[in-house]
């Protein structure tokens, strides 16, 4: 189901790099194992007989709920990756993203005071990049994640172009 507000008409909308899955699954990984190990040490420590408390349901029921919890979020990641998108128009340019709570940012270039690229160690290896869109207003925290590296790079140099255009009342 399409909104307007959301999805605005005539807008062809570019998605990122299928790549940036992986990227959410190397971060899903380490943060769920790590989540799910520090949960699992009382049923360790019950076990073992160190702790009478808590007892055995639950020191069993907390990390697998909070596993269950997990591998939904891992269904749903090549799914929100799918729902990133960006547009650029005349003026402005548009960022889409969300698959329950969907939310379309835009962002004028004549409000940008500078664009950033960042990439970490897993992007550096699939050859992807974060683009940050740095705005007049403290409040705005506008970023493209999963972009490939050369698309990342011209995206900076035309919206920095552009802010500098529209600053100067080109």
């Amino acid at each position: 189901m399409r909104t307007e507000a959301i999805d605005p008409p005539g807008v062809q909308w570019l998605r990122v790099s299928p790549k940036y899955v992986t990227v959410r699954l190397v971060e899903w990984a380490i943060g769920n194992l790590v989540m799910v190990a520090i949960l699992s040490l009382p049923l360790v420590f019950v076990q073992l007989g160190w702790w009478r408390w808590p007892p055995l349901w639950l020191a069993i029921a907390v990390p697998a709920v909070m596993l269950v919890l997990a591998l939904w979020r891992l269904v749903l990641i090549p799914r929100q990756v799918r729902a990133i998108g960006y547009a650029e128009r005349d003026d402005d340019l548009l960022i889409r993203r969300g698959i329950f709570f969907q939310r379309t940012m835009v962002v004028p270039y004549g409000r940008m005071q500078y664009v950033d690229v960042s990439v970490g160690p897993v992007e550096r290896g699939l050859g992807l990049c974060t683009l940050k869109l740095h705005t007049a207003s403290a409040g705005t925290s506008a970023y493209l994640p999963g972009l490939p590296a050369g698309e990342g790079a011209r995206l900076r140099e035309q919206l920095s172009a552009r802010g500098e255009a529209r600053l100067a009342g080109l």
